[in-house]
């Protein structure tokens, strides 16, 4: 299984790593989509930019994340495609990492601040 919906996403938060894999301005809430109705990330996600997950052996990419291989992972972007990219990385690295296709765009709308 390599997606997570929304409903287990928000379910579980606090019992997965939530990876937000977007720019730092995207995370931060000062750049992004004027299509979201608000800029942020989700509560308790870690920023790490999906061009710092790719082309990295996987002891590099465990080192850059900190969490034991195995661990429940979940990536997401603006609209789950950098997700995607980077879930695959992980994935390689030894995690059980998932993407959450909805990602901000889905999110933003869905679940108050």
């Amino acid at each position: 299984m390599t997606d997570i919906a929304l409903d287990e996403l928000h379910r579980r938060l606090g019992e997965v790593v939530v990876l937000d894999v977007r720019s730092e301005g995207e995370y931060e809430g000062t750049a992004g989509y004027p299509c979201d109705p608000r800029q942020g990330h989700i509560s308790g996600a870690r920023n790490v930019p999906v061009q710092e997950l790719l082309n990295r052996p996987p002891e590099e990419l465990r080192a850059l994340v900190g969490e034991t291989p195995g661990a429940e992972l979940v990536c997401y972007c603006h609209s789950g495609g950098r997700s995607e990219h980077a879930a695959a990385a992980l994935r390689v690295a030894g995690y059980d990492a998932r993407n959450y296709r909805g990602s901000w765009h889905e999110w933003s709308r869905a679940v108050p601040e």
